[in-house]
C-alpha cells in the first residue's frame, strides 16, 4: 500500500507519498518519477518520503525548493521514523530520485548516492504537530498497480511527444511557406521598378516600329 499526501504549504498544493513498509519502499524505488524529490531521516530508520513533482513544476527544481514545503516533507519523515520521532535536533536529507543508487547487495529497502554533492540536508529542531496533523488529515491509503501506472505513463509522454512533433511540423512549414511568399513578393518588386517599367516601354516602343 502506498500513502499520499497533499501538502497545502505552497500553492498549487504538491503531492507526498510513501511507502508503508520496506516492503511498499523496495517497490518505489523501481517505479519513482525522474522530478520526484526523495526524504530520509539521515542515519537512522525512516520512511522513504517522495515529493512528486510535476513537469514545469512552479516550486522551482530539488536544489530549489521553499522552505515551507522541505518542512513538511521533513517533518512528515521524522514522524515516521521510530528513533527518529523520538529525538530533537535530527537531520533529514532530500535529493533527487534520479540520484538514488541501488545494487544487487543492498538490504531490502537500503540505498545509496550516485553522487553525495547532489544531497542536501536541513536540521529539524523538534515534531510540529501542528504541520504533522495538517498532512495525516490528507492522508489516503491506495493499492498502486506501479507497472501500469509506469505504462500509461510511457504511452502518454508518447503521445505528447508526437503531438509535439505535428505541432512543430506545422510551424516549420508556415515559415517555409512565409519565406516563399516574401521571396516571390520581392521578385515581383523588381518587376515593377520605375527601370523595369521603362525597359518595357522601349520594348513596346521597338515592337510598334516591326
Amino acid at each position: 500500500m502506498v500513502l499520499f499526501f497533499t501538502s497545502t504549504a505552497v500553492s498549487p498544493p504538491v503531492t507526498i507519498y510513501m511507502g508503508r513498509d520496506k516492503v511498499e519502499n523496495e517497490e518505489l524505488l523501481k517505479y519513482g518519477l525522474p522530478t520526484d524529490v526523495w526524504f530520509h531521516v539521515d542515519k537512522l530508520s525512516s520512511a522513504h518520503v517522495y515529493l512528486r513533482q510535476s513537469e514545469g513544476e512552479p516550486h522551482g527544481d530539488w536544489d530549489n525548493l521553499p522552505a515551507a514545503l522541505i518542512n513538511d516533507a521533513a517533518q512528515l519523515v521524522k514522524a515516521n521514523s521510530i528513533e527518529g520521532n523520538k529525538k530533537d535536533n535530527i537531520t533529514v536529507i532530500w535529493t533527487p530520485f534520479t540520484n538514488l543508487k541501488k545494487t544487487g547487495d543492498m538490504a531490502v529497502g537500503q540505498v545509496s548516492f550516485h553522487a553525495d554533492k547532489k544531497v542536501k540536508r536541513v536540521k529539524v529542531v523538534t515534531r510540529d504537530n501542528v504541520v504533522v496533523n495538517r498532512l495525516n488529515k490528507t492522508k489516503v491509503e491506495k493499492e498502486v498497480d506501479h507497472e501500469s501506472e509506469r505504462q500509461e505513463r510511457l504511452r502518454a509522454e508518447g503521445r505528447k511527444k508526437k503531438a509535439s512533433a505535428i505541432e512543430q511540423q506545422r510551424v516549420a512549414d508556415e515559415q517555409k511557406k512565409k519565406w516563399a511568399e516574401e521571396k516571390s513578393a520581392r521578385t515581383y518588386e523588381g518587376m515593377f521598378t520605375e527601370e523595369a517599367i521603362e525597359g518595357a516601354r522601349e520594348e513596346w516602343s521597338d515592337d510598334d516600329f516591326m
